[in-house]
This record gives C-alpha cells, structure tokens and sequence, in this order.
C-alpha cells in the first residue's frame, strides 16, 4: 500500500512541476505541463526505468538516497518531503545527522544565476547541487569524487591550480570544517565512515584530524584550467544558510577581465555540450 501511494504522490507531484519552475528549458510540444520521467531522472540523477517502476507500484522500498533525491528533484518543502519519505515507509533525517535538503528557495536561486557557476555542498562537503555553468568550469564528478574532502585527499582532484602553499591551507582547511561538522553530528554513520576512510586511507588526512589547529575556509582567488578556454582566474565565495548548514560555493570574474570573456565563452560553448 505505502509503495503504490507513492507511485501515486510522485506522479502527481511531476504533473505539477512546470520544467521552467525546475531550472529546465521550455519548449517544443509537450502533451502535459509537467515534468516528463526522463526529466526527473536527469534532476534526480536515477533511471527512467526506476522511476517508472516506483511509479506504477512494481518498485519497493527505495533508499532514503532515491528519496531525497527525488525530493530535491520535485522542490518539495520540508513538509512534502517528510510525507514524501513517510509514503516510502521511512522516516525523514532527524537533526542529529546532516541534511540533504536543499530548500525551493535555495534551488530558485541557482536557477536565477546561470550566468555564474555555483554549487551547493552539505556539512560534509558532498555536493548536492550544481548549476550547468559550475559543471561546465569545473568538471562533472559522481561517487565518492562527489565530495570535495576525500576527492582531494583520495581521489581526482580539481582543474584548480595550486600553488605548494595553498593547497596545504586548502586540504587544512577541509579537515579542520569537516571535524566541527562531526562535532555537530555525532551520530550522522556516513559521515563517520567518511573520516574512518580517509584516516584510514590517508596519512596527511590523519595528521591533520589529530592537530589542534583551526583553520577555516576563506574567500580566495582561484585559477581555473580548462580544456577548452583555459586558464580562468576567479573569485570563489562560500556562503552558508542559516539554519540548513549547506554551503553554497560561487565563482565570480572581474568585469571587463579576459576571465570574465572567457567564463562567458564558457557558458555557451560548455552549458551547450552538456546539455545537448
């Protein structure tokens, strides 16, 4: 019963999101307002064949990951997405782990600048959300590369050019936020297997974990290659909503720079190849 009722609720809820109000282009013939399924996998990042199965009832027992997904895909409230995860027979994350929510508000405000590469990251610094300019400039991650941490510990790394210096203060800098973020959620599992892997893994991580000291992000100059326009130096802002602990990365040029040409030149040539 729980599952067809929220084979039921996603359908409905898809009919009534209109492909603008979701950041998506509008246009050509379409037989309903809504969103179509292959337009929902692609927010949510889950195939077309599972969201028809969870539709029509034949799929059971989603994660709380396909959940929240889907909930960020439709733009639910806080509310909707609580009845969201209760219809799967979950219960919603409490306060004592990190969220994965990001806000309607949060979302419009991405959409509203696609002239500028932003991303939205959780406590842990598991990016949750990006714009096409961001993925554009920096690359499409997926699995574990998702986090910020452990990609620039363990895994691939970023196009940011580093010098010896800021790369160390960068990496200290990470550990140092993600150990006030275990701090605050003591019982969040993914995160502590998160830390107990890059410990693990991780020599430098593990040094740093145990040190005292205190750094903290800050606004910085980046440079940027690119395989396709090249260098681009930037100014990278976080900011952090109050109240839902996610930080929102933003990259900005200098007017009138040749950064700001070639970040233009980029949301064309790159928004277009992701997207086409």
């Amino acid at each position: 019963m729980a599952t067809t009722e929220l084979g039921r609720a996603l359908r409905q809820r898809r009919d009534q999101v209109a492909p603008e109000t979701a950041g998506l282009p509008t246009g050509g013939h379409r037989r309903a307002a809504g969103l179509r399924r292959e337009e929902l996998a692609q927010l949510a990042g889950i195939s077309v064949d599972y969201i028809t199965r969870l539709e029509q009832g034949r799929a059971a027992h989603p994660s709380a990951q396909v959940v929240e997904a889907l909930a960020r895909a439709l733009r639910l409230s806080a509310d909707a997405r609580s009845h969201l995860f209760a219809l799967a027979g979950l219960a919603p994350p409490g306060p004592e782990v990190i969220s994965a929510h990001v806000t309607p508000s949060v979302q419009r405000m991405l959409d509203r600048l696609a002239n500028t590469p932003v991303a939205v990251f959780d406590a842990a610094w598991t990016q949750l959300l990006a714009n096409p300019l961001y993925t554009a400039l920096m690359g499409e991650w997926h699995g574990k590369d998702l986090n910020a941490v452990w990609r620039n510990f363990l895994g691939a790394g970023s196009r940011v050019r580093h010098t010896t210096e800021s790369w160390a203060a960068l990496r200290a800098a990470q550990v140092a936020d993600l150990r006030r973020t275990a701090g605050r959620y003591p019982a969040d599992q993914r995160l502590r297997r998160l830390v107990c892997e890059l410990r693990t893994e991780s020599s430098l991580f593990g040094e740093l974990w145990e040190s005292a000291e205190a750094d903290q992000h800050e606004s910085a100059r980046k440079t940027v290659d690119h395989p396709q326009v090249g260098a681009v130096t930037l100014d990278c802002d976080v900011l952090t909503v109050t109240g839902n602990d996610l930080r929102i990365m933003v990259y900005t040029a200098e007017p009138g720079t040749q950064d700001a040409e070639r970040l233009a030149l980029l949301s064309v040539i790159g928004t277009q190849s992701l997207t086409g």
